[in-house]
C-alpha cells in the first residue's frame, strides 16, 4: 500500500485534494489508521484518481464528478469526452490570440495618434471585374468576426469553382455591406473568373462595377491586424477631403502559408466632398 504522500505524488495532485475526496466520499483511502489517522492507497486506486481529475479538468463540478464516476463510465466514453473538451480548449486559445492580436492593434493606433502615418495611399481608378463569389454574414465588422466567414466563403468557393472547372483569373476580392440592422455584416468573398452567369452554379457569377477613384494603400501581414491600415485610410480621406463612396474592397495580392508574408491592398471608393 502507498501512504497519502506517496499516492499523491504518484497521481500527481496534492494531499489536501486527496483529503477533501475522502472528505467528500468521492476517493475513500482502503486504510485509515485508527491510531495515527494515517490514509493508504493501493496503487489500483490511481485509475480512479485519473478518472476525477480527468472529468474535473472537463470542467465538471465534483458533485458531478461523483455522479459520473458512480455511473460507471466507460474508458471510450470519458476518451471521448476529453477529446471533445480539448477541441473546445483549442477554439478558445484560438479566440482568445485573435483577441489579443486585436487589442495589440488597437494599443499601436492609440501609441501612433500624433505621428506621421507610415501608409502610403494611392488614388487611383479599378476596372470592372467580372467575379464568382459567395455571401456570409457576420456579427460585426471586428476581425474576430470576419476572419472565420471570409475563410469559410473561400474555402468552399475555391471547391465549387474547381467542380464547374472554372480557374480564377485574378485576385480574391472580399468586400462587406451593412445588412442591415445596425449590426450583422453581409461578407462577400469573390474571385475573378471568366464566365457567364448561370443558374447551374452553386455560386453568384457577378460584375463588380468600376470605380473612378479608389484611394489605396498595402497592408502587410494578417488581416486580424489590418484595424491600424483602415483607420490610415479613412484619415487620410477625411484630410484628403474626400468621403467614401461605397463598401470597400480587399484585394489579396500575395497569399503565403506565412502570415506575414500576406500582402492585401485595401481599396475605398471616394468621391469629392
Amino acid at each position: 500500500m502507498l501512504s497519502i504522500g506517496d499516492f499523491a505524488r504518484a497521481g500527481r495532485v496534492s494531499v489536501r485534494m486527496l483529503r477533501h475526496y475522502d472528505a467528500i466520499g468521492l476517493l475513500t483511502p482502503v486504510k485509515v489508521d485508527a491510531s495515527t489517522g494515517y490514509r493508504s492507497y493501493t496503487a489500483g486506486q490511481l485509475a480512479l484518481l485519473n478518472r476525477i481529475v480527468a472529468l474535473k479538468d472537463l470542467g465538471l463540478t465534483l458533485a458531478q464528478v461523483q455522479q459520473v464516476v458512480e455511473s460507471a463510465v466507460s474508458v471510450d466514453e470519458i476518451r471521448g469526452m476529453l477529446t471533445l473538451r480539448r477541441a473546445e480548449l483549442e477554439t478558445r486559445i484560438q479566440e482568445d490570440t485573435a483577441r489579443l492580436a486585436h487589442v495589440q492593434a488597437r494599443l499601436r493606433i492609440i501609441e501612433s495618434e500624433g505621428k506621421m502615418s507610415t501608409y502610403e495611399v494611392v488614388v487611383k481608378p479599378v476596372p470592372a471585374v467580372r467575379v464568382a463569389e459567395l455571401t456570409g454574414i457576420a456579427k460585426s465588422m471586428e476581425p474576430l468576426s470576419i476572419g472565420p466567414v471570409v475563410q469559410g466563403l473561400y474555402g468552399k468557393l475555391s471547391s465549387d469553382l474547381g467542380r464547374a472547372g472554372l480557374i480564377p483569373t485574378g485576385p480574391a476580392i472580399a468586400y462587406y455591406e451593412d445588412a442591415g440592422d445596425e449590426e450583422n455584416v453581409v461578407v462577400h468573398a469573390a474571385l475573378p473568373v471568366d464566365a457567364v452567369p448561370s443558374d447551374e452554379y452553386d455560386f453568384t457569377v457577378t460584375d463588380l462595377p468600376g470605380q473612378p477613384q479608389m484611394a489605396t494603400l498595402l497592408h502587410k501581414g494578417s488581416m486580424e491586424n489590418c484595424l491600424p491600415a483602415y483607420q490610415a485610410l479613412a484619415r487620410w480621406i477625411d484630410e484628403a477631403g474626400y468621403r467614401h463612396a461605397g463598401p470597400s474592397r480587399e484585394v489579396t495580392l500575395a497569399y503565403t502559408e506565412d502570415v506575414d508574408g500576406w500582402v492585401t491592398e485595401l481599396q475605398q471608393p471616394i468621391d469629392k466632398v
